[in-house]
């Protein structure tokens, strides 16, 4: 099995993972929201990078988010209290999940 955390994604399988343009998780990475894995002029994408995208892409697209004040935002707060995620997504949030920061009433199954 692999892990969550190995860069085995290019940029092209992860846009239509993502159902994206190439083109948006560039910006995502000259923002400095994003650093994928690069192996010369290749970008390898993880599982977490995919999931911090999703993240991303909610933040933007359901809540009105701007890049720039997500990145203010991520300056003071964590991305979980930016997006306000239900319990269920946090269970499958690895920034959350590794961040010692869970709460006693989710569990970790």
């Amino acid at each position: 099995m692999v892990s969550d955390k190995t860069a085995i994604f290019t940029i092209g399988i992860a846009a239509k993972m993502l159902e994206v343009h190439p083109r948006t998780l560039r910006i995502y990475e000259r923002e400095n929201l994003l650093k994928p894995l690069r192996k010369g002029q290749w970008r390898y994408y993880t599982m977490d990078d995919i999931k911090w995208i999703q993240c991303l892409r909610d933040m933007i697209h359901e809540h009105g988010i701007s890049i720039a004040a997500i990145k203010k935002l991520l300056l003071y707060t964590p991305c979980w209290n930016i997006a306000d995620c239900s319990p269920e997504k946090r269970k499958q949030c690895t920034a959350f999940m590794s961040s010692g920061l869970v709460p006693g009433k989710i569990s970790v199954e």
